[in-house]
């Protein structure tokens, strides 16, 4: 799996707002961080840096624009809670998030069709 894709909650928050409006102007980006996160301006552009120095964004004539995009994180996030959990096990993590749950016919249709597609 790839390192690259890991995100701390913090980071993570930041790349929802630079994937939902990019590309972003860098100044437009720091009152969209100061909106939605609280953050200052300086705070901005330390994880701005940081996770340009890591490949995950471009900043290119104070325009951002991420390298990583959304779904690559979200299956990296998906298969590492997975594995940390329920030992890679599909029908673990099933098991148990149903536990307790019930579930509408469509639901059900929708993961057997998910799953029909999947098989090799």
């Amino acid at each position: 799996m790839n390192e690259q894709y890991k995100l701390f909650d913090a980071e993570y928050k930041f790349m929802l707002i630079i994937w939902e409006n990019e590309p972003i102007n860098s100044t437009q980006l720091v009152k969209l961080c100061n909106e939605e996160l609280g953050w200052k301006k300086s705070t901005t552009y330390t994880v701005l840096k940081k996770l340009q120095n890591r490949d995950i964004l471009k900043n290119e004539k104070a325009i951002v624009t991420s390298l990583v995009k959304f779904n690559e994180v979200r299956k990296y996030e998906s298969e590492q809670l997975l594995d940390k959990a329920f030992n890679s096990s599909l029908p673990k993590f099933l098991a148990t998030f149903l536990n307790d749950k019930k579930i509408t016919d469509e639901e059900a249709e929708e993961l057997k069709r998910i799953i029909d597609e999947s098989r090799s």
